[in-house]
């Protein structure tokens, strides 16, 4: 496993008490109840149900919450449910030379307008400009991550999109980031959008590149791992 310095500060454990909504989640540290924010909108009941161990920071300046909750404690190690922290230890990873499928890419822009999209990343590889779209799969079946775990217009919105610049000679990719550990492959959750898993299908036979990565957080160095740069993709 790849250690990736991404720099979170003063990570601590907290227990879940519920979600509130989509953004924020009562936690309890020490004896008190506090709120925290939360970067993902999938529905994560398999992470934030009562009792559940978290791991979360605090935010730095007065924020409508006092924390921000990252990770759920698997095991000994985190299952990283924030989506911007899944991100960023990605563009470390790219950066570091840590995923040799991406080799001799560079970030150009991000979050990128791609007809009535906005996609999360323009890569250069040489003359060559490349769309990629993250996504984040942090449901569980067995040794698979998955991804959605509840409908997503959105999601099947990005796909239409990068199968449209495939189609017109153009590069396009997706990433599946897997937050959590002990996982051999990667497969889409038909039960939670079937509509958005035929688009995959569509996208893998238009040419479009569809990889996944492994990475997870270790409470005992609060460190994030890259874990498989490479995960088997299995549509």
């Amino acid at each position: 496993m790849e250690s990736i310095d991404i720099g979170v500060e003063k990570p601590f454990e907290c227990t879940i008490v519920h979600r509130l909504n989509r953004f924020v989640v009562e936690i309890q540290v020490a004896s008190s109840l506090h709120r925290a924010c939360l970067n993902n909108t999938g529905r994560l009941k398999e992470y934030l149900f009562n009792g559940s161990i978290g791991f979360c920071t605090k935010n730095s300046r007065p924020l409508k919450t006092a924390y921000r909750l990252f990770a759920i404690r698997e095991g000994d190690l985190g299952t990283i449910i924030d989506t911007q922290l899944q991100m960023k230890t990605f563009e470390k990873a790219l950066a570091t030379g840590l995923i040799p499928w991406l080799d001799g890419c560079i970030i150009l822009r991000r979050n990128v307008r791609l007809g009535n999209s906005v996609i999360d990343y323009l890569l250069a590889y040489g003359e060559k400009q490349i769309y990629l779209e993250v996504k984040s799969a942090v449901m569980r079946e067995g040794r698979y991550a998955m991804y959605p775990d509840c409908p997503s217009v959105r999601g099947r919105r990005h796909i239409r999109q990068l199968i449209e610049r495939r189609a017109t000679g153009g590069a396009a990719a997706i990433l599946f980031i897997a937050g959590l550990p002990n996982v051999e492959a990667f497969k889409p959750n038909r039960a939670g959008d079937p509509e958005l898993c035929d688009f995959l299908i569509e996208a893998q036979n238009t040419g479009v590149d569809i990889r996944a990565i492994a990475i997870v957080y270790n409470p005992r160095d609060s460190s994030m791992y890259l874990y498989c740069h490479d995960l088997p993709v299995e549509l």
